[in-house]
């Protein structure tokens, strides 16, 4: 089986667009704010399967949104995006410090995942 790529391809009015390609249909997940996105759509397409993710209105407002997308079946991060809105700021670290916080989050449920299923 090869790694999965996952390709950004579009980001407008509200929704992200992104190419995954991998051998099989994906089983995903988009996590805003710790919190798993409704609506996240995968359809095939030539080259592997297009993910569409519906941006919420609450990350469109001033500050940093970070969203992680992930493999629910390895916990296997895939992807992210993240929106910038507000005054910005040349060589804004806010958007990576919001994105490794988002990332040690997916990283403490897969620890605690494979902890309890040894006990």
């Amino acid at each position: 089986m090869t790694q999965p790529i996952l390709t950004p391809t579009l980001f407008d009015n509200g929704i992200w667009r992104g190419i995954l390609q991998t051998d099989t249909e994906p089983s995903i997940e988009v996590r805003y704010l710790d919190q798993v996105l409704d609506d996240v759509r995968v359809s095939a397409t030539n080259g592997g399967w297009e993910i569409t993710v519906p941006v919420p209105l609450a990350a469109i407002s001033e500050g940093v949104h970070c969203f992680v997308i992930a493999d629910t079946a390895t916990s296997q991060k895939l992807g992210d995006f993240t929106i910038i809105a507000g005054d910005p700021a040349a060589d804004d670290l806010r958007s990576e410090v919001a994105l490794l916080r988002a990332e040690l989050d997916m990283l403490k449920r897969a620890f605690r995942r494979s902890q309890a299923s040894t006990d």
